[in-house]
């Protein structure tokens, strides 16, 4: 699974992945910036990464569209949003359980919680309705 976390919200993306390779995050990274269209430079402005082998290729496939960071090894406190996010997919989803068992239906689910769940952070706000207020600021401000 690939994750994306838009830090100011704290919207989630939750997209699955073939493999834990290079070539399938790209194959997904790719896919989403075809779903987003025009959009995507406005929905993201940045990534940060770990730095597994997987995400080689995140700077040379997004060069012409947004930063990519990575992290330092062993650093996981440089992505404290994306692993916050990860505990609440946890409670869906075991450790130790194969991903390959779990339905896009079920990602689209977990997500679409995740957004729904209301955040201290966010002055109990859900991450889908701060999404949507930065989307509109963004667009007027354009």
């Amino acid at each position: 699974m690939l994750t994306l976390v838009e830090r100011q919200t704290r919207f989630e993306i939750i997209l699955k992945v073939n493999g834990k390779n290079q070539a399938s995050v790209n194959q997904a990274v790719q896919s989403l910036q075809a779903r987003s269209g025009d959009a995507f430079s406005t929905l993201f402005k940045t990534i940060t990464s770990d730095n597994g082998s997987e995400f080689a290729g995140l700077h040379d496939a997004l060069k012409d569209s947004l930063d990519v960071y990575f992290s330092h090894p062993y650093a996981s406190f440089e992505r404290g949003t994306s692993e916050n996010q990860h505990k609440f997919i946890r409670r869906f989803i075991p450790k130790g359980k194969p991903i390959s068992q779990i339905a896009d239906v079920q990602c689209l689910r977990i997500q679409q919680w995740m957004n729904d769940y209301p955040r201290k952070i966010l002055g109990y706000r859900t991450p889908h309705d701060c999404f949507v207020h930065a989307l509109r600021s963004e667009r007027q401000a354009a």
